[in-house]
This record gives structure tokens, C-alpha cells and sequence, in this order.
């Protein structure tokens, strides 16, 4: 196992975290949809219904932090500790979701559940948006630099250093923002047709859910496909990373679009993620009464981001472009770990498989049984 291919392995081990996150971000769609349900009834069915899988969102979201951590530690130091107030809003709203799914329907509870409710609704909204926004800088940049040579500094041993704003500025960029709507539209549909997967004996709101993920889907193309139109028509960054750890760095009129046909691949991927979506929307929206759309529209949207990961990393190309100095944009060979740390941690990416393997057993053993509005009446065991 060269460096280059541990390089290469952990990126595609961080495209699948990446991709699972935004598959499982329906909790947060759902949670989205609280403030807009006509009755206590529905809300509980909506808490109770994402309540079974925050806690996948959460961990998928550590778990991805984590290896970019152990796998691209200038990254991490880059992004998370540069940008903190990205960051710091994110986690900040995963929290409060935390909080909310704890203290809802607790007894003693003096704030009462609509304050809660508030809480999991900002989560779902901020949460989407935001790590939009995060994903995003990787093909269109953020304002930073890097100075290796700023560790020998005794006064300011600092590697990276960012535009004084730490972050705002990514959050207010147009360009970033169209990704972060998107993710927010395709978290709301896909919570419409997983809660269509999972409740049952309200034909109502089976109805209405729908009709929800029909517009939100809608909305969620719209932007999906603004925000793609952008990536294969932007200037990307090619790069040589020498041994020293220097970047030769030229700019690339449509470099993703390059990417996509020399990694054919991944346009492959990328093709078949849109068609399993579409397909799983609108067949769930059209038929009478169809329930696993969710599966369709969960495997689309990883292929789909895996493939926008892999133009972002692979062939040569800046995965984290510097806005204020070309030649300090980070790539997967020059922000990765040493070759023995990656080689250690290959190993123990072998227990990957069985630990997918127990989540999707326990995702079937509390889907088994469907939750229903007599259910939410009748229980004291809900969030």
C-alpha cells in the first residue's frame, strides 16, 4: 500500500461518510416540517417518526468530522478551526436537537413541547443549510492561507490562517448558499417519503405528505441542478504536489466537467444517483399508494454526492481551493496524514462493513413496526 492509494482509499472512505450524512439528513427535513403540522397528533407522529434515527444523523456527522481529522489533519485544521463560526452555528444546532429529543416530552418539563419543537425546527433548517454551505467551499473556495513554515514561530505558531471573518463570508455566499437550499428541499422530500414508509392508518396525512414531497422535490431539482450547471461551468484548480509539500497550482476553465469525463466513473455514478431520485419521487407521488421511495431517493442521493466528492478530490485536483492564495489550496496528497498513520487506520477501517451491517439491522428492527396516530395517543414512551 503506496501513500497515493492510502491517500486515494481514505478520500473514498470519506466521500461514503460524506454521502450517508447527506442521505440521513431526512431527519433534520422532518424536523423542518414541525412548526407547519395542524395537530398535536401529527407533531408527535413527526418527532417520534425522525426520533428513530437522529442519533444515525448525529454519530454519521462525528464519525465524518473524525476521519477527516485522522485522514486530512490540515483540513481539519483549516476548515474547523479557521471557519469556526460555520462550524460552530452547526454544532451549536445539532445540540439544541439533542436537547429538544431529550427533554420534549419529559416530565418537569417547564418550557413546554412547542419550545422543543422550535429547537428540532432550527436544527432541521440551519443544520441543512449550513452544511450546504460547508460542502460547497470545496469547489468553490474559502479565504484562507497556509504557512507551513508558521510552526517554528514561537510568537504565532499557526499553520492555516483565515479572512477575519472565520466563516461568515462562506455562509453568506451566493454560490455556497444555492447547495445549502438545495440540501434543504431533498432532506425535507426524502423526510416526506420516509415518514410515507414508516406511518401508518392516517390516509390523510399519508396524502399530504405527497403532495409536500412532490413541491419540495420540485424545489429541490431546481436548485440542485443551478448548483450542478455551476460546478461543470467553474474554474477549478489542477495541481502538482511536490515533496516538499509545495503546490504548483494552474487554473482550469471548467475543471469539474473535465473530471467528470476523464473519471468516467464517476459521471456514471453521478447519472444513476439523478435517475434513482427522480425515479423514486415521482413514482411514490403518482401512485396510489407506493411506500419505497425512500430507498430509491436514500441510494440516489449517495451515489449522486459520492460522485460530486470524487470530482472534488481526484484527478488532480484542489478538493479545498484557497481564495486568497492558489498555491495554499489543500488536495488529498498534500493535507493528508503520514503514510504509517493512514496504513494503521486502513486496518481498522476493516471493521466498516460489520458496523453498517449492525446499523441497517437495527434501522429494520425500529422500522418493523409502523407508528400510527393511536400509537402517539396512547403511549408514554415517545419523544
Amino acid at each position: 500500500m503506496t501513500l497515493e492509494y492510502l491517500q486515494n482509499y481514505w478520500w473514498l472512505l470519506i466521500s461514503i461518510l460524506g454521502s450517508l450524512l447527506v442521505f440521513l439528513l431526512f431527519v433534520q427535513g422532518g424536523q423542518s416540517m414541525l412548526l407547519g403540522a395542524p395537530t398535536k397528533t401529527r407533531r408527535d407522529l413527526i418527532v417520534n417518526s425522525m426520533g428513530r434515527k437522529w442519533e444515525l444523523t448525529f454519530t454519521t456527522l462525528v464519525t465524518f468530522g473524525g476521519a477527516f481529522f485522522a485522514s486530512f489533519p490540515l483540513f481539519y485544521s483549516t476548515s474547523f478551526g479557521g471557519a469556526y463560526w460555520l462550524w460552530v452555528l452547526i454544532l451549536f444546532s445539532f445540540i439544541v436537537q439533542a436537547v429538544s429529543y431529550e427533554f420534549r416530552n419529559k416530565q418537569g418539563n417547564i418550557y413546554g413541547t412547542r419550545t422543543y419543537d422550535i429547537f428540532l425546527f432550527i436544527n432541521g433548517c440551519v443544520g441543512c443549510i449550513l452544511l450546504g454551505v460547508a460542502v460547497s467551499m470545496f469547489f468553490f473556495g474559502a479565504q484562507f492561507t497556509v504557512t507551513r513554515g508558521s510552526l517554528l514561530d514561537a510568537g504565532s505558531p499557526v499553520i492555516s490562517r483565515w479572512a477575519p471573518t472565520h466563516g461568515f463570508e462562506a455562509i453568506f455566499n451566493w454560490k455556497n448558499l444555492i447547495l445549502g437550499v438545495a440540501v434543504l428541499f431533498l432532506a425535507r422530500m426524502q423526510a416526506c417519503l420516509y415518514m410515507m414508509n414508516n406511518i401508518t392508518d392516517d390516509p390523510d396525512f399519508f396524502k399530504s405528505l405527497k403532495a409536500k414531497a412532490l413541491i419540495n422535490g420540485g424545489i429541490f431539482v431546481v436548485f440542485f441542478l443551478w448548483f450542478l450547471t455551476m460546478v461543470l461551468t467553474a474554474t477549478g484548480y489542477t495541481v502538482d504536489s511536490n515533496i516538499d509539500y509545495t503546490v504548483n497550482v494552474s487554473e482550469t476553465p471548467f475543471k469539474y466537467f473535465h473530471n467528470y469525463v476523464d473519471l468516467w466513473w464517476a459521471g456514471v455514478t453521478l447519472l444513476l444517483g439523478v435517475v434513482l431520485v427522480l425515479f423514486g419521487l415521482l413514482k411514490s407521488v403518482f401512485s396510489k399508494h407506493w411506500t419505497k421511495g425512500i430507498w430509491f431517493t436514500g441510494i440516489g442521493t449517495v451515489l449522486a454526492v459520492l460522485s460530486l466528492f470524487w470530482v472534488a478530490g481526484y484527478g488532480d485536483t484542489a478538493f479545498y481551493p484557497s481564495l486568497l492564495d492558489p498555491s495554499s489550496s489543500l488536495t488529498i496528497r498534500n493535507a493528508s496524514s503520514s503514510e504509517f498513520t493512514l496504513k494503521a487506520m486502513s486496518y481498522v477501517s476493516i471493521v466498516i462493513p460489520f458496523v453498517l451491517a449492525y446499523i441497517a439491522y437495527v434501522w429494520y428492527s425500529m422500522d418493523r413496526k409502523k407508528l400510527t396516530p393511536e400509537e402517539m395517543e396512547k403511549t408514554s414512551h415517545k419523544y
